[in-house]
């Protein structure tokens, strides 16, 4: 099992946007996460917007890719990508910024 853990920049003048959006995650873009192996997925906001990531899974790289041949996954993106401060065409998903984990108590 992999233990995932990512950044993310969300624009300062979006966050309470943001947060109202994922009070309402459609259940078809939960169902697509679940199949794709992503689990205990949590997201944390500071109020400056920077976002905090972290999942578990058995592959990281298969679930993104598990995501990424969905549908629902690419109107999410599509939708949410306004929201933050990317580099050029990037889009959230594409975007992560992964941090290394140094240390785990189990």
């Amino acid at each position: 099992m992999e233990r995932v853990c990512f950044l993310l920049q969300v624009r300062p003048e979006c966050l309470d946007e943001y947060k109202a959006r994922h009070r309402e995650v459609w259940p078809e873009m939960l169902d697509a996460l679940r199949a794709s192996g992503w689990r205990n997925y949590s997201l944390f906001l500071r109020p400056d917007g920077l976002l905090v990531g972290y999942l578990e899974t058995d592959d990281f790289q298969s679930a993104l890719d598990g995501m990424e041949a969905t549908d629902v996954n690419a109107r999410w993106q599509a939708e949410m990508a306004s929201f933050f401060e990317l580099p050029g065409d990037e889009r959230p998903d594409t975007g992560l910024e992964g941090l290394e984990e140094i240390f785990h108590l189990a």
